[in-house]
């Protein structure tokens, strides 16, 4: 993973490109040796995600909450109930390398599970729970319009992912 991400990081800066006249890779050695790269994988994705507009960002911090993987029909009905982007944005993430998608296209994930940790460690710990509780609850609506056995299931594990944290007293 560290060395596909680096790469790509590389050509997307052009430091690292294929050049059709001469037939082979072409690159700056002086500057990739002056960068900084960090030995921490994790690091160094996370830094990776600067590069993503907010929206793409904000969409994979729910798409984490989720595990390594998710229904694509959970991600739409979450997006109507919530109100914020996610199919869309998700989609920008697949074409940046962050997410693939499998199952004739019914399932988004994430490409290993150090890109689903630095997505999940960008949402501030004091707001998790209440993510996943938000979460729950959303999807717990549609489950007991729909009747959804599964959509249920999954809404108790976000519930429960909230914990007592989740609760506030008022």
């Amino acid at each position: 993973l560290f060395v596909n991400q680096l790469m790509m990081n590389l050509n997307r800066q052009r430091l690292l490109y294929p050049s059709l006249s001469r037939r082979r890779w072409v690159w700056d050695s002086d500057e990739i040796r002056d960068m900084e790269i960090p030995e921490n994988v994790a690091v160094f994705i996370t830094k990776s995600f600067d590069r993503l507009p907010l929206d793409v960002l904000s969409a994979l911090c729910v798409l984490s909450c989720f595990g390594k993987s998710v229904d694509v029909h959970l991600i739409h009905l979450l997006e109507i109930e919530i109100q914020i982007p996610l199919i869309d944005p998700l989609h920008i993430a697949v074409t940046e390398s962050v997410l693939g998608k499998r199952n004739g296209d019914k399932e988004f994930y994430f490409l290993h599970d150090k890109l689903q940790e630095a997505a999940y460690s960008m949402i501030q710990p004091e707001i998790c729970p209440l993510q996943h509780f938000r979460y729950g609850l959303a999807i717990g609506q549609v489950a007991v319009r729909e009747e959804d056995d599964k959509l249920l299931i999954t809404a108790v594990e976000q519930m429960n992912l909230g914990g007592p944290k989740a609760c506030v007293d008022g």
